[in-house]
């Protein structure tokens, strides 16, 4: 059979319904799993189980596969420090003046604060950029579409891609963080999106005791 032109056949394993039935059980049980961590290890984790897993995120769908993101891996002490005192100064304003009451008693069970010693001592910090334009074949700027929705999936599978090779996860989000396009060099037309914290959990973490919603409140079946 003949394809079209820029068409190739696709890759795809068909299942038995008892197989698929299986592999999303126990996908679900080792997802459930995850947890964000918060005290990490500063023991190394290869540098290949992080870019096997960047590229994961990179296989992500996205808008008229524009791929609107970039991943920096920070290994360096010295780019983690300088993170570490940015963020820090910017969560020390959301705790003290721009988080509201409501939003400070919801954070309140996780025993978070302006402290974010994780982000010097886990031995990677994965920085997503949200890209709003992308460079044409001749230097031009194209606009990329749903970047949004493109790079939370690609975040989402990156998540995966870490936890399924053994490696703990926290996503961190401090706001605003345009300072992360100073300290990593990163043109003003990327959005920060994210810095996920990548490395293995110190001796006798714990994580807060909670419960994720059942089936039946989070979806509907027509």
């Amino acid at each position: 059979m003949a394809h079209a032109e820029g068409f190739i056949p696709l890759e795809f394993e068909r299942l038995d319904d008892t197989t698929m039935v299986a592999r999303a059980r126990a996908f679900y049980q080792h997802m459930k799993q995850r947890r964000s961590v918060r005290d990490f290890s500063s023991n190394p984790v290869p540098r290949e189980v992080i870019e096997q897993a960047v590229l994961t995120a990179g296989s992500a769908p996205s808008g008229a596969n524009m791929q609107p993101w970039h991943f920096c891996v920070v290994e360096s002490a010295a780019v983690k420090k300088e993170i570490r005192q940015a963020a820090e100064a910017e969560e020390r304003e959301f705790y003290a003046r721009r988080a509201s009451e409501e939003w400070l008693d919801a954070l309140a069970p996780l025993g978070t604060d302006a402290q974010k010693p994780f982000l010097e001592t886990a031995p990677y910090l994965i920085v997503i950029f949200l890209k709003k334009f992308s460079e044409g074949e001749q230097g031009e700027q194209r606009k990329n579409y749903y970047t949004a929705e493109s790079v939370g999936i690609a975040t989402g599978m990156l998540l995966a891609a870490l936890h399924d090779a053994g490696v703990a996860t926290l996503t961190h989000t401090p706001s605003p963080m345009k300072f992360l396009n100073t300290i990593l060099k990163r043109p003003t037309s990327e959005r920060p999106y994210m810095i996920v914290v990548a490395g293995l959990p110190a001796e006798n973490t714990e994580v807060p005791a909670i419960d994720k919603k059942p089936l039946e409140e989070i979806a509907e079946f027509f």
